[in-house]
């Protein structure tokens, strides 16, 4: 049902989510290329992610099930490192408002957006229909562009707090990933 599939893209989204409210916290003024371009690699990688799960299939699940847990813990960590380095080492130039998080880096965009799309790419394995794929990917995209909102909103008071938070959010998603696979977090 609508209900059911809501829920489903809501929780696939919550990583995305979460990522999207780190990048949002760097903004000194809220940057809506940079949301728009966010969502869309976001978005896309939710719905594009099931069909490569559905068509790799049981071929060669034996290869990424092992591994994606620590694909995506590794990708996050580097991020989230990058972020923490960026809050400590920083020179505190205020006339500069072109802070990380308003360029575009399509990749370190492709790295977050194929770690928080790990779990849509399994999913995909059960079932790979385009019109349920196209409404996670929306939901998803809606979900990044209100993540960026509110790290920006928190992010322009509280800059250099909000940047470590935001590196320790993105490290702590890819432990819980990672522990989750492992089996010693149970959600």
């Amino acid at each position: 049902g609508i209900v059911e599939l809501f829920l489903i893209a809501v929780g696939l989204s919550m990583d995305a989510f979460a990522v999207s409210v780190c990048k949002g916290l760097g903004m000194k003024r809220i940057n809506f290329k940079v949301a728009v371009v966010l969502a869309l690699f976001f978005g896309g990688f939710q719905a594009l992610m099931p069909v490569i799960g559905w068509a790799l299939g049981s071929q060669f699940l034996w290869l990424i099930s092992p591994i994606d847990h620590w694909i995506a813990f590794i990708l996050l960590a580097i991020i989230g490192g990058k972020m923490l380095w960026v809050a400590f080492h920083d020179d505190e130039d205020d006339s500069d408002d072109s802070s990380d998080a308003n360029v575009i880096d399509l990749g370190e965009y492709l790295m977050l957006a194929i770690a928080t799309s790990i779990d849509a790419l399994a999913m995909g394995i059960s079932f790979a229909a385009l019109s349920v794929n196209i409404f996670i990917g929306v939901i998803t995209f809606v979900l990044t562009l209100a993540g960026v909102a509110v790290g920006h909103f928190f992010g322009a008071r509280y800059e250099k707090p909000a940047t470590i938070v935001g590196g320790v959010v993105l490290i702590l998603i890819g432990l819980k990933v990672l522990l989750e696979h492992l089996g010693i977090l149970v959600l």
